[in-house]
Parts: C-alpha cells; structure tokens; sequence
C-alpha cells in the first residue's frame, strides 16, 4: 500500500486495492459495421439501456452512435443508432457524452465533419418505428465562430443547449457558445465568450459544462491561465442574455495538478466542485481536486490525491462521480499493473482527507485497455464505462465493474 503526504493541505491519502468485479459487456469491432474507439462515456435512458458513441468504425469508418439493450439478466445486445460521415454534410469522429432532453431526443458533437469539416451539434430522434434520425443542428466554423468541439452539451429548463468548442472564435482559443430553438424547427448558435482574450484567460476547453443553482456554468479549460496550465473557469449569466467569464483557479502551480481534459466538474451538496487534472501533482501523474468558496466570493482548490505512485493510477482524462454515499469514481487512462488504466475510487475519511484505492486494473487477458472517459453509476452500485483499446478485437469495450 502506498501513502502520499500533501503536507501543504494536511491530507494523508492512501493508495490500496479492493476487491471488485469487472466484466466487459460488448467488445466494439465484432463485425465491419460495429463501432471502434470510444472515446467518449455513457447514459442510461429511462430503462436502463445505455447510450454512447465510438470515434470510429461504423459503416463509413467515421465513428457511432450505438445502444446496449439490457435483457434484465446480465446480457446486453448493441446496436448501431448511426453512422457518422454517411453524407457530405454529416459530422464525423465524436468524442462527447451524448444527453437526453424530455422528449427522449439525444444530442451530442462531433470533432469534425459537417459543412465546414469543423464538426457540428447533431440530434438522435426515434422515428417510432425502433429506429433513430440523425439531423445536424449547427455546423461550426463559419466565420469567427469555434472550431473542433471535443465536449458534450448541456441543457437549461427552456431547452437550450450549451458548450465549448476546442479551437476557433476570435483568438483560436476556442468557446463557449450556446444554441436556441427558434420556433420553426431550427437553432440559433451564438458565441458567449472567446477564450485567449489576454495572458491570464484560458484556452481550449475539452470537457463539458455544468449548471449551477443560479444557473451559472462552469467548466474547465485544458491550457491558459497564469502559468499556461489550465483553469476552472465560472459564466456568470448577466440576466439580459449575456455572460461574463471569470477565472475560479489557475493550475500548474508548486505541486499543483495541470490541464484539466475532460470530463465535466461535478458539485456535491455542500457547493463544492470536484474534478481531475491529467499532468501535474508531486508525481506529475495527475490529481484529484476539491474546489471550495471561500464566502468572500473567491474559491479554494485543495488535491485530494496525486495519481502515479507505485501501481497507482496515471493520468485521468476523466472527471469523478459520485454514488449515493458520497464517494468518488474515476478512471486513468494509463498506469495500474499492466500500463492501461484503472478504475479507482476515493472514500471520505470524515475529517476532510480521502482514500483512493484501485478497483480494477486493466489489460488482463481480453479486457479493455486506456479508458479515456469515466464511469456512470446505476442504482444498485454498478459502475459502466468504456476503454478505447483492448477487448477480443483490440477496438475496445464497454464494461461493468462491481465494487
């Protein structure tokens, strides 16, 4: 068991393995029109059947949209929902988490493709015969609007969608924007802020936004800031259909973790914000981070752990989740025994420390290897994810672990 002392916070954080169960439940590339590459995580709709995407495969070679069925006793089917890249103006390779809104439609991006090859904002609605439509809402890089969205969207009460887009908008940096209906059946996207604007801004966002009470959003940007390592960043929604952007923290300094890339920040009941950085820490493996306010307006960010010591975990590309007791879920993207990623969690102590521990190494025999996205929690404790590599055809999985 390793132990790490991050003395500048006082939290002693140990690294030990538990016992869990992890089983793949579809390895991608079992037939030549199957998906490859998941780069992206999951959802569940509302009976337990699961969504996601691949960044490749599919009949064009372009990436998915697939669905595992659930036959309610352990089994999964897929089944692709679409090929990307089946029309000149469709988007190709996405990286994002899908969403759902109300009406059972999903939304998602795609990194390229559509009219510019800048990627695109697409919907997956059911046609009521058991198939799905795929239409391509906002084509990107018109202009001085963003470029190369990695992130998925959220949605606000009035069904807006927002996002980031990696690259593009005034500086090259890249940008929030939003999308609305317009009431005829199509959207208006316009660009909220452009990052890059001076020294102390970030840039290229990769990981999705999140809603406050207020309505506010947050996110995190993988480069920028003071020392060109990365921030959390705040919109603030000015009430008049306008948005200020104000940097919360700026990474990369002393011992602190470095670029942020995916996966949304998440907040716990209390207010507090909790996400991963890929670089960084006293092992430079990457971190756990806690993001508190300060009651004077500001926030302070403390690590929780620092991946890379002995068999640990290495670089996250992911955020955490949590379950009904108040623990984190995450993946690596690289380290545990065999070099290709874990799965780890992260216990409360009750006196503000944390214990992360590896639940499952991958890279035995024809599991999964380089999980780039993290885990979903579904109500009887089960985690679900995806691995880009490994799997009996080497084009990934999506698996289950039972902690």
């Amino acid at each position: 068991m390793g132990k790490t002392l991050f003395a500048a916070f006082l939290v002693i954080l140990v690294t030990g393995v538990l016992a869990a169960t992890e089983r793949p439940i579809h390895n991608f590339g079992l037939t030549n029109i199957d998906g490859q590459d998941p780069q992206a995580g999951l959802i569940f709709d509302s009976m337990g059947n699961l969504y996601g995407t691949t960044y490749s495969g599919g009949s064009h070679g372009q990436g998915t949209v697939f669905e595992l069925i659930s036959n309610g006793s352990g089994g999964w089917a897929a089944r692709v929902l679409h090929n990307f890249g089946g029309g000149s103006g469709d988007g190709t390779v996405p990286q994002a988490d899908l969403i759902f809104d109300s009406n059972g439609n999903l939304y998602g991006t795609t990194n390229t493709g559509g009219s510019h090859g800048d990627g695109v904002v697409f919907e997956m609605t059911p046609n009521g015969s058991g198939g799905w439509i795929e239409r391509v809402l906002h084509n990107f890089g018109t202009g001085e609007d963003g470029t190369r969205p990695q992130a998925g969207l959220v949605m606000d009460s009035n069904g807006n969608l927002y996002g980031t887009t990696y690259a593009g908008g005034t500086n090259g940096d890249g940008t929030v924007f939003g999308l609305t209906p317009n009431g005829s059946g199509g959207w208006t996207e316009r660009v909220l802020h452009n990052f890059g604007i001076n020294s102390k801004d970030g840039k290229n966002p990769s990981a999705d936004l999140i809603f406050d009470g207020s309505g506010d959003l947050y996110g995190t940007t993988v480069g920028g800031g003071n020392v060109g390592s990365g921030t959390v960043f705040e919109m603030i929604a000015n009430g008049s259909g306008g948005w200020t952007e104000k940097v919360l923290h700026n990474f990369g300094h002393a011992q602190d973790g470095d670029s942020p890339q995916g996966g949304a920040l998440i907040f716990d009941a209390m207010g507090n914000l909790y996400g991963t950085t890929n670089t960084g820490g006293t092992n430079n493996g990457g971190t756990v981070f806690e993001m508190s306010p300060n009651g004077s307006g500001g926030w302070t960010e403390r690590t929780l752990h620092n991946f890379g010591f002995g068999i640990d975990g290495l670089s996250p590309y992911c955020g955490v989740v949590f379950d009904n007791q108040g623990n984190l879920y995450g993946t690596t993207v690289e380290g545990g025994t065999n070099s290709v990623g874990i799965v780890f969690k992260m216990i409360p102590n009750g006196d503000g420390t944390w214990t992360e521990t590896n639940l499952h190494t991958f890279g035995t025999g024809n599991d999964g290897a380089f999980p780039q996205a993290g885990v979903i929690v579904d109500s009887a404790g089960h985690l679900y994810g995806t691995t880009g590599a490994g799997g009996t055809q080497g084009d990934g999985t999506v698996f289950q672990v039972t902690p």
